[in-house]
């Protein structure tokens, strides 16, 4: 069975973590789920990915502690390096991603999630953290640095020195969270979150300059203004050169909705 689904729903890769009942990751996940990611990567039909988990508990409890039980410290290291690139793959992708908090999200599933563009969370009881200062660990796979990146060094700090999980509620009020949908069931949560998603596929948005903005916004974050400006010049050219930036401008000119391809 395969601990990574994956399917394209109308231009959505839908990437679904299958590990019951907590949808912890080992390994092999995390092979897949890099294998998963280099394929909605290189396919052009897919302009926009959404990671979720399987059921309706659990988005992901984070790392299968069982297996790192009893392994050596070299094991460890390389299983968190390769989570580590796994993610920054995902985080890179010049394509908009989303996770689709349909439970609990602690641990290394949180980290998970931090490494896509924008979390949804499902109203209700579910529980998001990093509590791994309890197993006398950090947050190993990217949580020190995403979670003060996206809410601001003093609070990271409290909240992983605490170890507290908190409501999906909470976590949108610090900023973790971009917004919680309802929905009585999870099928029909999940026709939401692919709503949503579909807002930036052909031909409502042009994804091309979706994943441009974000590769913009990632990667010039981190360097300085003059490099990041750099950056932006030259994915705007690139956009420049592109059907939709065209058809964009001809539409604004004709004054009418544009029709974006993705091209």
């Amino acid at each position: 069975m395969a601990l990574v689904n994956y399917r394209n729903e109308s231009g959505i890769a839908v990437l679904e973590l299958c590990e019951p009942p907590a949808n912890t990751y080992s390994y092999p996940m995390m092979r897949e789920l890099d294998a998963a990611i280099l394929d909605a990567r290189m396919d052009n039909d897919v302009h926009v990915i959404v990671l979720r988990g399987a059921g309706e508990k659990f988005f992901c409890a984070g790392a299968n502690i069982r297996t790192l039980d009893g392994a050596d410290p070299s094991f460890k290291y390389y299983f968190c390096l390769h989570a580590n690139e796994t993610l920054l793959r995902l985080e890179q992708t010049p394509k908009l991603t989303i996770a689709a908090l349909n439970g609990h999200c602690v641990g290394g599933g949180l980290e998970v999630a931090m490494a896509c563009d924008l979390r949804l969370g499902r109203a209700g009881s579910a529980k998001v953290g990093l509590p791994e200062v309890h197993l006398g660990v950090l947050p190993g796979t990217g949580g020190t640095q995403r979670l003060a990146r996206l809410v601001g060094k003093n609070k990271a700090l409290e909240m992983m020195i605490e170890g507290r999980n908190f409501s999906m509620e909470e976590a949108h009020q610090h900023g973790l969270i971009n917004g919680i949908l309802e929905g009585a069931t999870d099928a029909e949560w999940f026709a939401q979150v692919m709503a949503y998603a579909g807002r930036f596929v052909p031909p409502h948005r042009a994804s091309k300059a979706v994943g441009h903005i974000k590769r913009a916004v990632q990667s010039g974050a981190e360097v300085s203004l003059e490099s990041g400006l750099a950056l932006e010049r030259e994915l705007q050219q690139r956009l420049f050169e592109s059907a939709d930036a065209a058809e964009g401008i001809r539409a604004n000119v004709e004054k009418r909705a544009p029709v974006f391809t993705g091209r």
